[in-house]
């Protein structure tokens, strides 16, 4: 029970009138106070085990003084400690330049671009975003249609953190049962059955789902830029504490601040792991 304004609350919240205090009986010898008796809550109750984030993508700020021709996915590891290869995930900026080629890193064919890097001022970023963002509306239109008449769904990092912190009394085979007997996953695990193919609401992003249209959106757009996580030109490492929303939106928030200390010349490498 806890005080607010002099009056103590419930656990529930409701407030009780407070009972005076009675005053003390006169005996010589002291009231023993009573020992707190252990629950079974208490008694080997072990912390909570976060799972580890997923891990696919990740963008390297690279040194100024890294050679281009360094960046091969064989020096990958020598350089950064990743074991990974070059991914086309950047668009070059439409106004590319014939001298400007050379700076930019796996530069292919097409309109846009893609390209795996390059200097910041030579990767169009705010395409990037905003085509991700139209694309991941375009997706949430079809979760809404798909997921319509289900109730809200627990999100697997919840199951999975059940799992880890008690691996005997939860199996994981069980947390994935219980995952999957949720009639908004079943829903959309029924979608990208009978629809298979890239573009389908997948049941790894349904907690950014449930989050709204809006906040999908702009989850998807940051996403497109700052990947599952981030070398930085000074070799700190930034990436979410896990796969759950909250943990994700804290690595955004880092990642895009970064990003925005960046100067033109500053080049970017996008990276499959």
């Amino acid at each position: 029970m806890s005080l607010a304004n002099g009056t103590p609350l419930t656990r529930h919240g409701s407030r009780v009138r407070t009972v005076p205090a009675r005053p003390a009986p006169d005996r010589t010898t002291p009231t023993p106070t009573p020992q707190a008796t252990p629950t079974r809550a208490t008694v080997g109750a072990r912390p909570a085990v976060t799972p580890a984030p997923t891990i696919a993508h990740m963008i390297i700020c690279l040194p100024d003084e890294l050679p281009a021709e360094a960046l091969t996915t064989h020096h990958l590891d020598t350089h950064f400690g990743v074991t990974g290869t070059l991914t086309p995930l950047f668009w070059a900026v439409a106004h590319l330049r014939p001298w400007q080629r050379h700076l930019m890193i796996g530069l292919r064919k097409g309109r846009p671009a893609p390209c795996a890097g390059g200097p910041v001022r030579l990767l169009d970023l705010q395409g990037i975003r905003q085509a991700a963002a139209v694309g991941a509306g375009i997706r949430y239109q079809i979760w809404q249609q798909v997921v319509h008449g289900t109730g809200i769904a627990t999100p697997w990092p919840v199951f999975e953190t059940r799992h880890l912190t008690h691996p005997d009394r939860y199996p994981l085979q069980a947390a994935i049962v219980d995952f999957h007997a949720q009639p908004r996953v079943q829903a959309m695990r029924l979608n990208s059955a009978a629809n298979p193919g890239p573009g389908q609401p997948g049941v790894g992003e349904l907690e950014m789902y449930q989050a709204g249209q809006i906040a999908y959106q702009h989850y998807c757009a940051a996403s497109a830029i700052t990947c599952d996580a981030m070398l930085t030109a000074d070799g700190r490492k930034l990436a979410p504490g896990s796969d759950t929303l909250a943990h994700r939106i804290t690595y955004i928030e880092q990642a895009l601040a970064y990003l925005g200390t960046l100067g033109p010349d500053q080049r970017l490498l996008a990276v499959a792991l």
